[in-house]
This record gives C-alpha cells, structure tokens and sequence, in this order.
C-alpha cells in the first residue's frame, strides 16, 4: 500500500459495539490497510453520523467509511460531512434515500421474525424525560443475529441497545449517489433481509458481493469482509 492508502473508518451498528470489528481489523492490517473503529452512540443517524464525521476529519488523508446494519445509515450521513472520504462499504448494512427511514425501508422487505425478537427498555434523558431504546432478547439473540458465531451468547451479554426513535428518522442526502460504492449482502441474515440488502445494493448501482453468513457476518467471516473491504480502499487510493 502507498501514501495515499485510505484508513478505513469502521462504524458498527445496532445490537453490536466496535470489538465485533475485531477480527475485520486484523485481517486488514496483514493487508498493510489502517483501520479504526470508532465510537458510534446508536441515537439517530443524523447525530451519530455527524459524530463519525468529526472522528473521520481528524483523519490525515482518505477514508473509506465501512458500516455494518444501522452503521450504514450512519456512514451515509457521516460522508456529507467529510471531505476525505473517498468510498463507501456497507456490510450486511442500510442504505437509505433521502427522506427514507430504517422503517420505511423494513416495511418495504419481506416480513421476517426479527421484530418479534426485540425488547423495549424505557430510559430516562438528561431533561427529566424518558426515551424508549430496543436490545434483543438474550434467548433469540443468536437466531436472529449471530446464528454462525460459536460465542453468539458472548455477543448477546454485551450488545448495545439503539434508540427506537433511530428507525423512524428520515435520511438526509444519500450520499452513495456520488461516491464508490460497495455492498456485502449476508445471505444468512435473519435481521434485514438478504432480498432487502440486493434490493438497497441495485439501487445504489453497487458493486457487490454475496458471503454465506449472519447478520454478524464480519465476526462470523472476517476474511471475507476483510477481502471485500480491501477492494473498495483500492480504488479508494485509486481516486
């Protein structure tokens, strides 16, 4: 790799916190690629997404953003904000039209058993308020979620639960219309449907790849998401 090597910036999604990147950035650094995953706080994907992008400026050079899930409506977002960022990887992932919500999109996919897998925990805010967030329940956690992952139990104990008003917000500018994109349709997915995921990746005139996985396709075969990524920072430094 040279100079111009884009770091790619990993962003996780809903149920899930930066270590299920784990083994994803191992594979990239026998790559010799640079990879971060930063801190994404599940409230919404205009806000997580302008988080990211502050994380994605600090960054001396390119950046390919990566989001699995609900990241990929965040790295949607984050990529209007961030001049470096050249390419776009969504991994078993979201990939929203402006004036689209998480929900409109569910609505729009073959109906699954996911819905029923999730618990709602009501939170207080810092105003006195309260705010609804959603985890799945440990029992269905590995079905619905991890089903090729031998520690799903592991991944369940420490998921990170999202904010349910996150599906109802409507996308801002989508910024895969103007740059490189790429998609990783997990065909095992029991949370957004695989259809759902071709459907997003034609769309957006993706380049795309389908791998035997779950939902948690990047803990289950990092390899493979690893190799997929690798593509997109080639022609990331390319540009």
């Amino acid at each position: 790799m040279t100079d111009k090597t884009p770091t790619v910036v990993l962003v996780h999604g809903a149920f899930a916190e930066n270590s299920s990147w784990t083994g994803v950035i191992a594979e990239l650094k026998t790559r010799g690629i640079n990879a971060v995953a930063v801190s994404n706080e599940l409230r919404g994907p205009a806000l997580d997404g302008s988080r990211v992008a502050a994380q994605v400026r600090e960054i001396d050079g390119p950046v390919v953003l990566v989001g699995h899930s609900y990241g990929g409506a965040v790295i949607t977002a984050a990529a209007n904000e961030a001049d470096n960022v050249t390419g776009l990887v969504y991994v078993a992932a979201f990939l929203p039209d402006e004036g689209e919500s998480l929900q409109d999109l569910l609505g729009s996919f073959p109906a699954n058993d996911f819905p029923a897998g999730l618990v709602p925990h009501t939170l207080p805010t810092a105003d006195g308020g309260e705010e609804t967030y959603l985890s799945i329940a440990l029992d269905k956690f590995p079905t619905l979620f991890a089903a090729d992952v031998e520690d799903a139990d592991l991944l369940a104990r420490t998921q990170k639960a999202i904010a349910a008003a996150a599906f109802d917000e409507k996308a801002g500018p989508a910024s895969w219309k103007r740059l490189p994109v790429h998609v990783l349709v997990a065909t095992g997915d029991a949370a957004i449907p695989p259809e759902g995921e071709r459907i997003m990746a034609a769309r957006a005139k993706a380049t795309t790849i389908e791998v035997d996985g779950s939902h948690a396709v990047a803990v289950s075969q990092p390899k493979a998401v690893a190799d997929f990524i690798a593509t997109a920072v080639e022609a990331g430094a390319a540009r």
